[in-house]
């Protein structure tokens, strides 16, 4: 059997779901932000340009500025437009969305994760029987390979 190294994205639908759950993000504010972290400071053209590829949402760049997903890097003066950058929040959850692709675990406790509350739909026990399957086999990995 063949080992497949570039298997990050297995998992990625789990793992959207986690953070829209546990952020409530929907899924076209966490695509601009997984855009946007890698461009460090832009302006709200280049926010647009990218949201152009998105679902319509009128209010996205007002609620995430409110929100606190991304803050003012440079008000407008003169000639120079306002400049944004990501909160450090931000930053925190986009790296940790990378560390999970690359084999971290899910938190299964309720404090960390929404999903594994009581009272919770349907599609969040079935989400959460599927992330504990996912950290055993994150568990089985680090176990057989060799350091």
């Amino acid at each position: 059997m063949k080992l497949k190294v570039n298997d990050c994205l297995k998992y990625w639908r789990v793992i959207r779901y986690f953070i829209k759950q546990k952020y409530g993000l929907t899924t076209g504010d966490l695509d601009m932000l997984l855009f946007l972290y890698s461009e460090d400071i832009f302006s709200k053209e280049k926010f647009e340009e990218f949201d152009n590829l998105l679902s319509w949402d009128e209010d996205r760049f007002d609620r995430l500025l409110r929100d606190g997903w991304i803050e003012v890097f440079r008000r407008r003066r003169k000639k120079f437009k306002t400049l944004y950058g990501l909160t450090f929040k931000t930053q925190r959850v986009i790296s940790g969305i990378y560390k999970k692709l690359s084999g971290e675990e899910i938190p299964t406790d309720m404090s960390n994760n929404p999903i594994f509350a009581k009272n919770v739909k349907f599609s969040d026990k079935v989400y959460k029987k599927m992330i504990i399957e996912m950290n055993a086999t994150i568990r089985q990995q680090r176990r057989l390979s060799p350091e």
